[in-house]
């Protein structure tokens, strides 16, 4: 069994769950590798002891097995700009509060391990959405693509911008808001939701494209086809906006083109039979409650 470990540097009380991981581990003869950074950043602890690490370009690579993320949903989605196109399945142990993706509580450490082992579990493909321009965004390099959703806003302003947009080169329309969302059914439970977008089951093959506050009351989300090639072009009072790929952002100039569609590879969640995603939705975004009852 081959384990990788990732966290943000600042998750300070992740420490005793990590050991409690590697005692885990240990029993099972894990190779295990830490991500570099955070591995310096929990250094000096004799409980951890001494284990080689990764970084985003070398280290990983497709023959791990697992590979755990300690934090909430934002370092689930960095972890994804290690794992890239590997097909190493993911899991997110849940340090910070909602978790929505990171579905197991940091008490309940060690069934990572254990249920991992006994094939309580399956892999559940994720689709990811990838943005391509005339010209090179700097701030994303190669790592072009997201888990959860594409955004353009608004930047150094208050006033609305204009996102002319169509779908397989057809025109749809032109959003009058603070920008728009282009959300994955993982996606579709984050900034999509909050919103007003629907929630998508995470296999569904589709796309939601959900309008920030549009001036435009008629303009509502909008659920697509993941095969649609959409392509964006923003207008507006200041000469820039801004793009988000789930947490990273980069500033681009009004006018240019920006084409999402379709990402060329898929993140394996690793979903166990005690952490159902309907299970997720019950617990963590209430569903359907009612003190009534």
């Amino acid at each position: 069994m081959k384990v990788a470990i990732y966290g943000q540097e600042y998750q300070e009380t992740a420490l005793e769950y990590v050991v409690e991981l590697l005692e885990e581990l240990q029993k099972n003869q894990a190779v295990v590798l830490f991500e570099s950074q955070f591995y310096q950043f929990l250094g000096g602890v004799k409980a951890l002891g001494q284990y080689s690490t990764f970084t985003s370009d070398k280290g990983l690579d497709s023959t791990f097995d697992l590979f755990v993320s300690f934090g909430g949903d934002g370092t689930i989605l960095r972890a994804i700009t290690y794992i890239k196109d590997l097909g190493i399945p993911v899991v997110g142990v849940n340090t910070g509060r909602l978790g929505f993706l990171s579905t197991f509580k940091k008490e309940e450490v060690r069934r990572v391990v254990t249920e991992f082992k006994a094939g309580a579990y399956e892999l559940v493909e994720r689709s990811l959405v990838a943005v391509y321009s005339d010209y090179e965004i700097p701030e994303f390099g190669s790592l072009n693509f997201a888990l959860n959703e594409v955004s353009v806003s608004r930047k150094d302003t208050t006033s609305m911008i204009t996102i002319a947009t169509y779908l397989n080169d057809e025109y749809l329309t032109s959003y009058w808001a603070d920008g728009l969302i282009i959300a994955t059914p993982t996606g579709s439970t984050g900034y999509s939701l909050s919103c007003g977008g629907p929630v998508i089951t995470p296999t569904a093959q589709s796309l939601v494209i959900t309008p920030i506050a549009p001036h435009n009351l008629n303009a509502r989300p909008l659920v697509i086809s993941d095969n649609t090639e959409i392509r964006l072009i923003v207008s507006g009072r200041e000469e820039h906006h801004l793009l988000s790929l789930d947490s990273r952002l980069a500033t681009i100039e009004n006018g240019r083109e920006l084409t999402i569609k379709k990402a060329g590879f898929k993140i394996k969640m690793v979903e166990y039979t005690s952490e159902s995603f309907l299970k997720t939705l019950r617990n963590k975004l209430l569903w359907g409650e009612d003190r009534r009852n």
